[in-house]
């Protein structure tokens, strides 16, 4: 993924439930990852030509089912198909999870991007819930963020979700529990970090030059990342009933200038 993970857990948790969940970051990290050989690059070189493949690995099976419910969460605001130049062509393609095969009609590259993120804080999660852990806190990057029930003075978690344009500011200050934030932005420092993909339209894939921020706050760390890229992607209706369809739980801002964010939709 390319970005700092932490993982604070508060209590008394199994022994090897860190480690566990560490790990299981580790192995979504290799089979999503199209920066280097995993299961996706293996894949997009079948997709490239239209073909059809099965799926062996379970993570990757399993991050596609995810990503197909996201897709139909934003109406295909969120494509993992989509790229500078390309149009996301996630509805040209079929996936049979039962049989774990997958048909794409035209050729196809996926990239999970934020998403991937998003889903490895997921599975993470599941593992400490799992070994006990009644609060904690996991980031990816700080703009993936997962928590675990309440804060373990009590009360939901405060997490200030800072201003990309202006060093130092902050846009609001939000109360989280036992759900998923996501961040995303086409503006600021972030912008320049190695590896960073531009923001796509899947209608058209033109690249996202608005200075934006969107925040989503969802059951889930795919689908928080996935809303919140849907909505920097959004026209001014669609991301209108995105945020309507969760009152409270999702906004977009918009950055006026260099030095001024103009909050026009929040959370």
């Amino acid at each position: 993924m390319g970005t700092r993970v932490e993982l604070h857990v508060f209590g008394a948790v199994d022994a090897d439930c860190l480690t566990a969940a560490r790990r299981a970051i580790e192995a979504v990290d290799d089979a999503l990852t199209i920066h280097r050989p995993s299961p996706t690059t293996a894949l997009n070189e079948v997709l490239a030509d239209g073909g059809t493949a099965a799926i062996d690995d379970p993570i990757l099976l399993d991050a596609l089912g995810r990503a197909a419910h996201a897709v139909a969460a934003t109406g295909g605001l969120f494509d993992p198909t989509a790229a500078v130049g390309v149009p996301g062509r996630w509805p040209a393609l079929s996936i049979d999870l039962v049989a774990a095969r997958i048909e794409a009609r035209v050729p196809a590259a996926l990239d999970f991007g934020g998403f991937g993120k998003g889903y490895a804080l997921d599975r993470a999660a599941d593992i400490l819930r799992a070994g006990g852990a009644a609060s904690a806190l996991l980031s990816a990057g700080e703009s993936s963020i997962a928590v675990i029930g309440s804060h373990p003075l009590g009360g939901g978690w405060p997490l200030a979700i800072p201003d990309p344009v202006e060093v130092g500011a902050t846009l609001t200050v939000i109360e989280v529990e036992d759900a998923a934030l996501s961040i995303s932005a086409t503006a600021g420092a972030g912008m320049l970090a190695p590896n960073r993909a531009a923001t796509v339209r899947p209608r058209d894939g033109c690249a996202v030059t608005d200075a934006r921020t969107a925040v989503a706050v969802e059951t889930n760390g795919a689908l928080a990342e996935a809303i919140s890229t849907a909505l920097i992607v959004a026209d001014a209706d669609e991301a209108a009933a995105l945020i309507a369809a969760s009152p409270g739980g999702r906004g977009l801002y918009h950055h006026a200038a260099a030095t001024t964010a103009a909050r026009e939709d929040v959370v």
